[in-house]
């Protein structure tokens, strides 16, 4: 894979499926890891067990953040906004994500086909036998 990434839901979520550690599995295939306020709201919020939690919550806080502040929420619906007059939704939380991923100009590790349409954005595919 690539050398960085903005990793997205997804990812963590069939990670933490098949039973293997995402900080650990991740580590091995990144250098550098992307994240955002939207993936660790979703990644975090799923998690039943504290200690899962806490963990995940300690790695997302070593990852390199992209700040949610105006411009980013701008960005997103402007993507969004501009999506679907091509007839191309996208899911506001996905379009936020995305945003986030352009602006750290990094590529998106998915497994969601919604980001294989946004312009400009590069996707690494994550097949979750991997």
């Amino acid at each position: 894979m690539g050398s960085e990434a903005l990793v997205d839901s997804c990812v963590y979520i069939s990670l933490m499926r098949a039973g293997r550690e995402p900080a650990a599995w991740l580590g091995r295939h990144f250098e550098d890891l992307y994240t955002c306020g939207m993936v660790r709201l979703e990644v975090l919020r799923g998690q039943r067990e504290p200690k899962s939690h806490d963990l995940l919550a300690e790695f997302f806080d070593v990852m390199c953040n992209v700040p949610s502040d105006n411009k980013i929420w701008e960005d997103a619906a402007e993507l969004a906004w501009k999506m679907d007059r091509r007839g191309q939704r996208i899911p506001g939380t996905d379009a936020l994500i995305a945003a986030c991923a352009l602006r750290a100009q990094v590529p998106i590790l998915t497994e969601d086909k919604h980001f294989d349409f946004v312009p400009n954005l590069v996707v690494i595919r994550f097949y979750p036998a991997v």
